[in-house]
């Protein structure tokens, strides 16, 4: 990495702490237990409380929304369609908010498009109680909802940057992963519990006031102003067309990126789950399997946030992006040779420690490998590639399913996952060598 690559956070061969000097070791329980250093800090520990609340809230809203669809339309395909409303603007305002969120006070960002997310859940509780039963105004409240949480999550995650210190980034990435994790597991269950007891309409209630909880720990953050306040700055195409020239232009950025393309799109089995579930799990009883495979990688992930202590320190962060997806290749090509459920379970939660390393460490190279200017295009790109990887995904080992069944799609998508991850590493160096 060049001198450009660097950002006050650290650099390459440098490190973020004074004098080049790793900080301390902790000893004991606390050398594994979840790094809970950030947390120390004001900001960020009020920012990330409000996750807590809303990680499980929107979770309801999730669960909510294409249950209605099918309520009123008796059709997957509608849900498919919703699924699909959904994703086009929060691709397209995930790439502007990141430009966003490189011209202006991302905090004053962040109260804006926290509160839309607010507005529009009540607008969901209002159409729900009112007994609307519209598909076409439910796909249009989740198409601008999206599109409002297009625009927060990169300025979200890009603040993250001006809140801790490089050195706690991994640690700050872990926190923030497992509470989201755990909302991703606890909150459909949840759902489900309480569609019987309170109805559709109270999920999109909890999940608004849930909101005003994030909505005012934003308020409590300091400003985050542009660094250089007195330069021009626009957030047009053209500034979104500057930060892919900047990713290509940067191999441990580009590299950071592709290897979470790599891991998801070759290496993400979900699209199988429903056919193994039935054809090679079905002796478990076919609802227990779909249930079992779904929550395995969820589950593992959130482990892996609770004992991230054990890695989160960690200095070369670009091996341990590699070994990470590498390890997420081996675990799901063993959940493709799985014959025994349990094994299978194991494998998968395997593989979601692997995707908590991963992610803390690909989010903690963005974020200090790129400069403040441009860490909010950064994450509107992390952010598309994130929501889109697994989307291709689903095309791509639906149809080597169904043409090479699906043991067999899952064990060769992980090894292909291990064969391409090693080859981008080796052939370009700028990932092995990074470091804070």
């Amino acid at each position: 990495m060049d001198t450009s690559e660097s950002s006050s956070a650290g650099t390459e061969t440098g490190t973020g702490t004074a004098e080049g000097a790793a900080p301390p070791s902790p000893r004991g329980w606390r050398r594994w237990a979840m790094d809970t250093r950030p947390l120390r800090r004001p900001a960020y520990r009020r920012l990330w409380s409000s996750t807590i609340v809303t990680a499980v809230g929107s979770q309801l809203t999730t669960v909510a929304v294409p249950k209605q669809i099918y309520d009123i339309t008796h059709s997957s395909a509608w849900v498919g369609y919703a699924s699909l409303a959904g994703l086009v603007p929060m691709v397209v305002f995930a790439l502007w908010g990141g430009a966003v969120a490189d011209t202006m006070d991302r905090r004053k960002v962040l109260l804006v498009t926290n509160t839309g997310i607010a507005v529009t859940s009540l607008l969901f509780w209002a159409q729900a109680v009112g007994g609307l039963d519209s598909v076409g105004v439910l796909m249009a409240l989740f198409a601008l909802q999206q599109a409002f949480f297009g625009l927060n999550s990169p300025v979200r995650s890009a603040s993250i940057a001006r809140l801790v210190p490089a050195e706690e980034l991994p640690a700050a990435g872990a926190l923030g992963a497992t509470v989201l994790q755990t909302g991703a597991v606890v909150g459909p269950l949840l759902a489900g519990v309480l569609i019987p007891v309170v109805g559709l309409p109270e999920l999109y209630l909890i999940d608004a006031l849930a909101l005003c909880v994030t909505v005012w720990a934003v308020f409590r953050l300091p400003a985050l102003p542009p660094l250089d306040a007195g330069a021009a700055r626009r957030a047009g195409v053209r500034e979104i067309a500057a930060g892919f020239r900047y990713i290509v232009g940067h191999p441990v950025l580009l590299l950071s990126f592709l290897a979470d393309v790599v891991a998801m799109v070759f290496g993400m089995p979900r699209a199988l789950f429903p056919q193994l579930a039935a054809q090679t799990y079905g002796s478990y009883g076919e609802g227990l399997a779909l249930g079992v495979l779904f929550a395995g990688i969820p589950v593992g992930a959130v482990l892996g946030g609770l004992f991230s202590g054990v890695f989160s320190r960690a200095r070369r962060h670009g091996w341990m992006v590699i070994w990470s997806v590498v390890g997420w290749g081996v675990a799901v090509a063993g959940f493709g040779l799985s014959g025994n459920l349990w094994v299978a379970l194991a494998f998968l939660a395997a593989a979601g420690v692997a995707d908590m390393v991963s992610m803390v460490f690909r989010g903690a190279i963005l974020l200090s490998a790129a400069t403040d200017e441009m860490r909010g295009r950064m994450q509107g790109v992390f952010t598309v590639v994130v929501v889109g990887g697994p989307r291709l995904a689903d095309v791509l080992h639906g149809t080597a399913g169904s043409a090479f069944g699906p043991r067999a799609a899952v064990a060769g998508g992980g090894a292909l996952v291990v064969a391409v991850m090693l080859a981008l590493a080796f052939a370009v160096p700028a990932l092995r060598r990074y470091r804070i």
